[in-house]
């Protein structure tokens, strides 16, 4: 699909919920190879805002960046 003015929404929906995924999935590979006895982290410090009663912090890894380059590729073949 071409980016165009009309479906900029669904790409963003698609970038975040690629982020998402990526992001958690390579957490879970991460704990199972800790369990493993391989222990790696290659998570980098917290990201985020904290404004008192509302708090967002994310943690950035290399399945975040496969996650996006995922998304993208599935908006492209759309």
């Amino acid at each position: 699909m071409k980016l165009i003015r009309k479906n900029l929404a669904p790409l963003v929906v698609i970038v975040f919920l690629g982020l998402l995924i990526g992001t958690l999935a390579w957490d879970i590979v991460e704990r199972i190879l800790s369990e493993a006895g391989f222990p790696i982290s290659l998570s980098t410090r917290p990201i985020g805002f904290d404004i008192g009663v509302i708090s967002f912090f994310f943690r950035v890894n290399p399945g975040s960046f496969l996650g996006i380059a995922g998304a993208v590729l599935l908006f492209r073949s759309l």
